[in-house]
């Protein structure tokens, strides 16, 4: 337990770190706001977030670490696209390395299931995106392909559809409380990566049995 309040404490740095940088980066379109409620919310749900995977992970050490070093890489891009509308490839790229070398590597998804959940995923949105005007960025391609390595198929699908849902949630609270009209573009990119990491914890096997955790729970010993 001291391990994973550890991995909580670094990564709500982490996530007020990255809400602060989305501010002045990528530097043409900085806000340069100041610290304020958006700062404490990711640094919390980052820290929850990270916390969770540490705590219900019963995966080999390093594969929980390649998790948790995908996770921070998807902290900073969620930051700067809440804040700037943008995914930068200077982060995706890394990204989508990790995820691509993980693929052989992964103890919980098969390859093959890997590689169909990034090209299925990818088609799905990019043909949602021809179909729903401003819905999805190029950015949120190059965001779902990862995603879908690292869940796989049929799982990476939960995770889209719990994004729609939470986008959709959101978008009608903004709307009633006029904090933005029917023309405003809302990013989707963080809600991929809340979808993904809800999934994440969900999914029966993606982080290892749950019936081990479970067990080490009821012993006294998570």
């Amino acid at each position: 337990m001291p391990v994973i309040i550890a991995v909580g404490a670094v990564f709500g740095v982490i996530g007020a770190v990255a809400e602060r940088l989305a501010s002045v980066w990528p530097s043409d379109e900085p806000s340069r706001r100041a610290p304020g409620v958006r700062t404490l919310l990711l640094a919390a749900g980052s820290a929850l977030a990270a916390g969770a995977i540490g705590w219900r992970s019963t995966l080999p050490w390093w594969a929980t670490a390649v998790h948790l070093a995908i996770l921070g890489l998807l902290i900073v891009l969620t930051a700067t696209d809440l804040d700037q509308r943008r995914l930068p490839h200077v982060v995706l790229d890394p990204l989508i390395v990790l995820a691509v070398a993980f693929v052989p590597f992964n103890p919980a998804v098969e390859p093959l299931a890997a590689l169909i959940g990034a090209g299925v995923a990818v088609a799905f949105l990019g043909v949602l995106g021809l179909v729903i005007r401003n819905g999805v960025a190029l950015g949120d391609l190059y965001l779902i392909a990862p995603l879908g390595l690292l869940l796989g198929w049929p799982a990476i699908f939960v995770a889209i559809f719990v994004a729609a849902m939470l986008s959709a949630v959101t978008s009608v609270a903004l709307l009633a409380l006029r904090r933005v009209s029917m023309k405003s573009y809302i990013p989707f990119g963080p809600f991929l990566v809340a979808g993904a990491v809800i999934t994440l914890l969900r999914e029966p096997g993606l982080l290892g049995a749950v019936a081990v955790r479970l067990a080490a729970l009821l012993a006294g010993n998570g």
